[in-house]
């Protein structure tokens, strides 16, 4: 294990950056923790979130801050406010939607770190594609061990 000084990261220290209609923000990276985990802030809007999917790599875990969620966690459903703990372990299928109508927003604690490398990766495909595509993003979502059990979202394929 690679020990690593702490970190203090101050509210708004932090910018949001975007990668579909999403946004986050990376609060502590798999390279601040020794890969330990990696601590990310997603901003969704409302009815956002990703589709179902399944980590073969990392266990996610969440905490709802703002607003309130519809989670997903294999064939079960919940309605999740805020303080609001989800474990979804690795190969685990998953899925979270924002059912308030406005903005919300979950920490994410994935174990081991290094999940920021795939929405970083992600961010600099939008940055060079016109318009981004599913295959596109399934392309990088495979690269990263992540894949979609049923397939892209309503409108997406």
């Amino acid at each position: 294990m690679t020990i690593t000084p702490g970190k203090i990261v101050l509210p708004g220290e932090v910018e949001p950056v975007r990668w579909t209609v999403e946004s986050g923000r990376f609060l502590l990276r798999g390279t601040d923790t020794g890969g330990l985990f990696s601590l990310m802030e997603f901003i969704t809007p409302p009815d956002g979130g990703p589709p179902l999917h399944l980590h073969e790599n990392e266990d996610e875990t969440f905490v709802v801050t703002s607003g309130a969620y519809e989670f997903r966690l294999g064939d079960k459903r919940y309605e999740a406010g805020v303080g609001t703990v989800v474990y979804g372990p690795r190969g685990t299928s998953h899925a979270f939607r924002n059912i308030a109508g406005t903005t919300s927003t979950l920490l994410c604690f994935a174990t081991p770190g290094g999940a920021e490398l795939m929405f970083e990766e992600l961010i600099e495909l939008r940055e060079r594609e016109s318009r981004l595509g599913w295959q596109d993003i399934l392309a990088l979502a495979t690269k990263h061990r992540i894949s979609y059990p049923e397939g892209p979202p309503p409108g997406r394929g």
